[in-house]
């Protein structure tokens, strides 16, 4: 875990061990049963056993019929998880779930074909996860699991993660092009071929534009492609993946509702010229699962070059007349691995599993900076760094079978996390380096009882963690201004607790509830807007999941999910409306129905439905959003054996609503610069919902 580490090590032992591999293991027959982190959710087999009642696997069946407005939004075929944006679609997507605003990832991991997907110490934001880089036709499966109760799932984890799988081979090549409203326009092509040794590679290049209904065109360009070469299965198997990933975009931010009211702005005008950015994220990656009797071995190791240039301007006019923007710079290279080891039944007491894990990461981040700058030229530095960070994590599991019906888990997880923070430019930056370090141990319990044939009811009690930006543990002195500021811990504490239920009420239709609590020690947000560390305090989260999964007749996939929450912090805030204890923009409750519809003949189509709640936008409550309620539809038909045409419906109501919105201060243009006497004019800051639009796509098939 030296800062200094090599990231050519972690690859060079990855060929190694593929090497190996390659001699050594055999794909398995294909009747062989597949050994799964987590139960496949479908209503077409029995109830089967799973970790928790908040755990699962979508699988491609379902996804591939989702219409999305955006990549990221297939995250959204995991109950309760609402996906959103509060800018342009360069930047990474603002999610919700079980009453965690999670901003742009900070409390919920993910992974892509092994490769962690959040940042930590990010210019923008803690745990920032951007998923942009998707190709949602080459996605064959998502895994989740909600809580933080399972032992290898460590940072980020607080409210679940989830794991991406790629396809590794294509039946036929294709080319798909895809036009709509607003300067849509995608081209994607895609296909697979035997490589020998019984290797398969499987290739995808993708690439769109999108100017949006906004006054400003958002002129986002994306170039993405994938390059997979693969052998054997789960068991037995190994994968070599590079992607390459960029965009550009100019984005309309949020702005405040009383410039759209008065007509200063349109719906969908803004107040900042240049705002957007430019992204990059470039990756190679591999693994191998090796299974002969020695126990389950998995493995990945992966390289990834990111980087970011973010220019927003979310209060407007506040500090002066050429308008507030300031441009957020993040480039790294991060490294790292993972290796788990499921021991042999043989080696064990009968009814008991053992498991353990190795996790690593550097992150060895060039620039984080905060600027300021006038149509995206700097004229101040306000912070700039560079930084070394390592997380480590062991853990380890035990399952034991009980009896027939009864069941436990007993896990824990150590994670020790260090950084070192040398400041390279700011005013009154340069004092706030050093190096900084935390530990945590992480235990993890469960009891699961089946009390039925097709019922089980489980209990779960776990402790978990979200790091900080490093960043913070160093900073004595306010970047912004010199004032002096306490340094916070790396790591923020919660625990978490679960009661839940999954059953089978009738043959075909599988449903689960779960009753769970949240403690969070600190509510610890690096706000990048300003260069310092923010202590929300301490809150306490409780709710109610109701999941459903239903095949209707033989063509129709069914899901339906209902949310409820309540987060309150353990101590009450005063601000200009009075006392109160709510966390600002955590849902309190959200609902969705997804239908797929894919009968033998040649029409297919899939439907989404979603509800998202009015929330506190401030503490007291005083001021809340307004419910929302979305629909989105995808239409297929084969024309022949070659070629297929399809529509996206996306907003088929044309509902007029807002992506998102806030409570907070700001000056437009009219109310003249550093309005308020320089506090700026407090209100409800909005992102528009874009309107009802079309999608067309022609696939052709080789």
């Amino acid at each position: 875990m030296n800062s200094n580490s090599n990231p050519a090590l972690a690859i060079t032992a990855l060929a190694g061990a593929m090497a190996c591999l390659a001699g050594a293991a055999q794909a398995q027959d294909a009747a062989e049963p597949r050994t799964l982190d987590t139960v496949r959710v479908s209503s077409r087999a029995q109830l089967g056993e799973a970790g928790s009642a908040s755990e699962g696997e979508v699988g491609v069946e379902r996804l591939a019929l989702r219409p999305l407005l955006r990549p990221a939004e297939l995250l959204e075929a995991m109950p309760g998880m609402t996906v959103t944006q509060h800018s342009g679609d360069g930047k990474a997507n603002q999610y919700f779930l079980r009453g965690y605003n999670l901003d742009h990832g900070s409390d919920f991991a993910t992974f892509v074909l092994g490769m962690p997907v959040n940042m930590a110490s990010h210019a923008h934001g803690q745990g920032y996860m951007d998923l942009n880089f998707l190709i949602p036709e080459l996605v064959e499966s998502l895994r989740y699991r909600k809580g933080a109760f399972a032992a290898e799932d460590g940072d980020f984890a607080t409210t679940g993660a989830s794991r991406i799988g790629y396809m590794s081979e294509i039946d036929r090549p294709f080319a798909q092009v895809t036009a709509g409203p607003y300067g849509y326009q995608r081209a994607l092509a895609a296909g697979s071929a035997a490589a020998g040794g019984g290797w398969t590679l499987l290739g995808a290049v993708e690439g769109s534009r999108y100017d949006g209904p906004w006054d400003q065109p958002e002129d986002l360009h994306r170039r993405n492609a994938v390059l997979r070469l693969t052998r054997g299965d789960e068991r037995n198997g190994a994968h070599v993946d590079l992607l390459s990933y960029s965009a550009g975009w100019r984005a309309s931010e949020h702005v405040p509702q009383r410039a759209i009211d008065s007509g200063e702005i349109g719906r969908y005008g803004t107040l900042s010229p240049n705002d957007g950015g430019r992204t990059h994220r470039h990756s190679l990656s591999g693994g191998f699962a090796y299974n002969q009797g020695t126990g389950q071995w998995t493995a990945d190791a992966w390289l990834i070059d990111y980087g970011l240039n973010l220019f927003s301007a979310p209060s407007g006019f506040i500090n002066g007349p050429d308008g507030d923007q300031h441009e957020q710079a993040d480039h790294r290279k991060l490294w790292g691995g993972s290796l788990k080891h499921q021991l042999p039944a043989a080696w064990l007491p009968a009814g008991q599993q053992l498991s353990w894990g190795l996790q690593w990461r550097h992150d060895r981040i060039g620039t984080l900076g905060l600027y300021d700058t006038v149509d995206r030229v700097r004229t101040r530095t306000v912070r700039e760094d560079r930084v070394s960070q390592d997380s480590a994590g062991v853990f380890v599991e035990l399952g034991s079978r009980w009896t027939d019906w009864l069941r436990s888990t007993v896990g824990g997880r150590w994670d020790t996390m260090r950084a070192t923070i040398t400041p390279t430019g700011g005013e009154f930056n340069m004092g706030n380096g050093g190096k900084a370090r935390q530990s945590q141990f992480s235990p993890k319990l469960g009891l699961i009882a089946r009390v039925a044939a097709d019922t089980e009811v489980y209990l779960h009690w776990a402790r978990a963690f979200r790091s900080n930006d490093a960043r913070g543990a160093t900073t004595t002195v306010s970047p912004a201004d010199g004032s002096a500021t306490d340094p916070l811990p790396l790591l923020a504490r919660t625990t978490t607790s679960e009661l839940g239920l999954r059953t089978k009420p009738a043959a075909n239709w599988t449903t689960s509830l779960a009753l769970w609590q949240a403690n969070l020690a600190s509510e610890l947000v690096f706000v990048g807007d300003e260069g310092v560390t923010e202590a929300r305090g301490a809150s306490r989260r409780v709710g109610l999941e109701w999941s459903n999964d239903v095949q209707a007749g033989r063509d129709w996939l069914i899901d339906a999910d209902v949310a409820w929450s309540r987060a309150r912090f353990t101590e009450a805030t005063e601000n200009a409306f009075g006392s109160g204890r709510s966390v600002p923009n955590a849902v309190p409750l959200s609902a969705s129905l997804s239908a797929n519809w894919a009968p033998a003949g040649r029409w297919t189509s899939g439907v989404k439905l979603r509800y998202l709640g009015a929330y506190a936008l401030e503490e007291t409550g005083t001021q809340k959003s307004r419910a929302v309620f979305t629909a989105n539809w995808r239409l297929g038909y084969q024309v022949s054996d070659r070629w297929q045409v399809g529509l996206d419906v996306l907003n088929v109501f044309d509902t007029k609503a807002n992506d998102i919105e806030y409570w907070g201060a700001a000056c437009t243009r009219a109310e003249g610069a550093g309005c308020n006497g320089g506090a700026g004019i407090e209100g409800r800051l909005v992102h528009p919902m874009e309107p009802r639009t079309f999608r067309l796509s022609l696939r052709a098939r080789i």
